[in-house]
């Protein structure tokens, strides 16, 4: 059982939705939970650090990117439940989008693998429901703010 198992409380998860023209950036899980899996970059919130700075945190840790103007996206609840019923995980994840600037990402720390992925062609990475639903928020608002 890891710390975040049947917890007493919610964690913070932070995520980010960094798009490229017509193509986002995945990352493939390189460690539990979900091993292999196509995902969002981004982590849990530290103590003490605010919810941009643990986007920007995290996306360079596992891509060695960096990126201007951060906009809140969505948030996602995402509560599991154990065989008998009782809370195994409960986290809730607040999603940021920014545009690339420069630079190509690289797969560091829990990620074994970065892509950029066609918006308009994302079936192949059999992504999360909720990651289809921010990627469609964060497309809308990152073309609002060109």
């Amino acid at each position: 059982m890891t710390d975040r198992e049947y917890p007493t409380r919610p964690f913070v998860g932070i995520g980010i939705v960094v798009i490229k023209d017509d193509h986002v950036l995945l990352c493939r899980r390189g460690k539990p939970p979900n091993v292999g899996s196509w995902t969002l970059p981004g982590g849990a919130q530290d103590i003490g650090e605010t919810c941009e700075a643990a986007a920007r945190r995290e996306l360079e840790e596992e891509t060695g990117l960096t990126v201007g103007d951060l906009h809140f996206c969505a948030y996602v609840d995402t509560v599991r439940r154990d065989e008998d019923g009782r809370v195994r995980f409960h986290y809730t994840i607040l999603d940021f989008c920014a545009r690339w600037q420069s630079g190509d990402p690289v797969a560091s720390t829990d990620v074994s693998e970065t892509h950029w992925a066609p918006m308009d062609d994302l079936e192949p990475y059999s992504l999360w429901s909720e990651a289809h639903r921010v990627i469609a928020i964060a497309r809308r608002l990152i073309a609002e703010a060109s």
